[in-house]
């Protein structure tokens, strides 16, 4: 997706495609267990049990594109950068939103309308059903949004070391409600105790990719086969000691996320300085999955659902993993359709009023150059 405020880069996109499938592949992935099909297991196959390790793809590369801009423009209105933040993802959330509300519209109360800000907390009403169930990233994502323009002005005139402080309240956050909350693993999963350290890790490799940019493209392939070797590495710990879902409650989770992101900014901090280019027709068949993940990753649950609930397990070729290809190749493809439509008619209109929000000097500023 092209941004007004910094030079397109496709590597990006490639991220939020490989963010989305990995959420996809986990959900698939339920969704066939449930249904009698025999699950993963093994080390190997982390990547998908616990594909929702996306998700904190999603955190960590939205804090890197974000310190990359700010650290590109130099000064942000926050007026203007709201606008587009709101433009970028309150169109499709609200349509999953009013569909949820839809849904569930005999146990809707008036005061639910508040958890359009908060869908990550209590009994959201995207929350009630499995098909409107992603939607509970978006309010993290925008509260994120709403604090980045001070993070950034702070980061630029203290450094690294301002992001780094953060980090280290945030573990005596974290330790503390392990203390009292008995559904800690969720509390983790779902709510800012858990998650914004990775917008802030995210924020800390962009600090890095600017500073060190040269020797980053230089010994990148060597990077790029060790962040590969971390992400799978510490997804497969998480499913050996605590797989997500399996206990309500597991220290493990206390410093779980810190170490994904760290697994993940190594990630794309590869991948942005690597510079051989892959086949063309790949380059723009992932990028172009980029450009429709928040589509896909808001509308894959209800289509595979779908699938699941009127169609179920097929038997074409009665060789079980050609089976599962099959289905895994449909739900796949159909998804990807649905989005691309979704992303045109609901997203892209939108998109196309966004400005730049870099401030001319008669403007109120939030991030600033300190040179």
């Amino acid at each position: 997706m092209h941004s007004l405020n910094i030079q397109y880069n496709p590597r990006i996109d490639q991220l939020r495609w490989l963010a989305a499938t990995l959420v996809f592949l986990f959900h698939f992935h339920l969704e066939y267990r449930g249904l009698g099909g025999a699950g993963l297991s093994g080390p190997w196959w982390a990547l998908v049990t616990e594909g929702h390790t996306g998700v904190g793809l999603f955190f960590t590369l939205s804090g890197f594109l974000f310190m990359q801009i700010a650290l590109h423009q130099q000064h942000i209105v926050y007026r203007d950068f709201l606008r587009n933040r709101l433009l970028r993802i309150v169109p499709l959330y609200l349509v999953i939103f009013l569909l949820a509300t839809s849904i569930g519209r005999d146990k809707f109360a008036p005061q639910d309308l508040l958890y359009l800000f908060a869908s990550n907390l209590g009994l959201a009403p995207t929350s009630g059903t499995v098909i409107t169930g992603a939607a509970w990233t978006i309010s993290l994502e925008f509260l994120f949004y709403m604090v980045f323009p001070f993070l950034a002005r702070f980061t630029m005139e203290r450094g690294i070391v301002y992001l780094g402080g953060w980090l280290v309240l945030l573990a005596f956050f974290k330790v503390a409600a392990y203390t009292v909350n008995p559904n800690s693993t969720l509390m983790y999963f779902s709510t800012w105790v858990g998650r914004f350290d990775q917008f802030l890790i995210g924020m800390a490799a962009a600090m890095l990719y600017a500073r060190w940019r040269a020797t980053l493209a230089r010994f990148a392939p060597l990077l790029l086969v060790a962040a590969v070797a971390l992400v799978m590495w510490d997804t497969a710990w998480m499913h050996r000691v605590a797989p997500f879902g399996a206990t309500p409650k597991s220290g493990f989770w206390v410093f779980w996320s810190m170490l994904e992101s760290a697994g993940w900014a190594a990630l794309i901090l590869a991948w942005v300085s690597f510079q051989p280019r892959l086949p063309g027709v790949i380059e723009r068949a992932l990028s172009q999955g980029g450009k429709i993940s928040f589509s896909f990753y808001l509308l894959h649950m209800a289509l595979l659902h779908i699938v699941a609930t009127r169609i179920g397990i097929v038997s074409p070729t009665g060789t079980p993993w050609a089976d599962v290809a099959i289905m895994l190749a449909f739900a796949y493809g159909a998804t990807w359709a649905l989005s691309t439509l979704c992303y045109h008619i609901v997203e892209e209109p939108f998109l196309r009023m966004r400005r730049s929000y870099g401030a001319g000097r008669e403007q109120p500023v939030l991030v600033k150059s300190v040179g």
